[in-house]
């Protein structure tokens, strides 16, 4: 990477000194890995449609996206961030969404540019790969073996594998444990605000990428240690130690 790539990669603050060293690399999968706000808004439309209400915008639901599927359910019915829609409303809804869903779960997502050439480079590169998302286990290994990206990984965590999930830090540091690595020797790529206060409370090392979802927030308001434009220029920010 020169010298004019580089700074564009890192973030405003200097205080890293590249490339960061690194044992085990974790990566968010909605907005990340995948490209799965068509399928997701798709699921949310059918579902307002079969309650007889207004479908929205597809920029409008992907702003919505970033902490499950259940908050997203929620922001669609009330068609805000954070309002609450009517329990009963809600119960009904839910299911109708997940089926939608699980019909046409990859019709539209895809990897991002750069993702298999930077998931190949990171193997080659001896670091070892998990997935840490906040999406259901029952959505999450079918979209990953659909997309080829499973293999790729040693653990995937998804929003139901533990107690708690991100932005509270029991995932990473449940990865830190499993790898039996310190938490700064573990980097985690996001593309949220969920992603940068998991890393941050763990003690772990965040990147984050630009072209993700983030609830509609620009990325450069996060507090990460660098944005990388593609999977690949962050494998060349990291060296690998034993």
């Amino acid at each position: 990477m020169d010298q004019d790539n580089l700074q564009r990669a890192v973030n405003h603050t200097n205080k890293i000194a590249f490339p960061i060293p690194i044992k085990v690399v974790v990566i968010d999968l909605d907005g990340t890995l995948l490209d799965t706000a068509a399928d997701l808004a798709h699921a949310a439309n059918k579902m307002l449609l079969e309650l007889g209400k207004p479908e929205l915008p597809l920029a409008t639901i992907q702003s919505f996206i970033g902490k499950g599927i259940q908050k997203l359910v929620k922001r669609s019915l009330t068609n805000s961030l954070d309002t609450e829609p009517d329990a009963e409303l809600f119960t009904k809804a839910l299911p109708i969404y997940e089926r939608n869903y699980r019909e046409h779960l990859y019709t539209y997502t895809r990897p991002y540019p750069g993702v298999v050439e930077g998931l190949n480079a990171l193997k080659q590169n001896g670091f070892q790969l998990a997935c840490i998302t906040n999406k259901a286990e029952a959505f999450t290994l079918p979209l990953l073996r659909a997309t080829n990206l499973l293999a790729y990984f040693e653990l995937v965590l998804s929003g139901d594998s533990l107690p708690k999930k991100k932005p509270d830090p029991l995932p990473l540091l449940h990865a830190c444990k499993y790898f039996r690595i310190a938490p700064h020797e573990l980097l985690l790529i996001g593309d949220s605000l969920n992603d940068a206060i998991a890393a941050r409370a763990a003690g772990c090392n965040i990147f984050c990428v630009p072209y993700g979802y983030n609830e509609g927030r620009d990325v450069r308001e996060l507090d990460c240690d660098a944005i990388v434009p593609t999977l690949f220029e962050a494998s060349k920010l990291i060296k690998k130690v034993i």
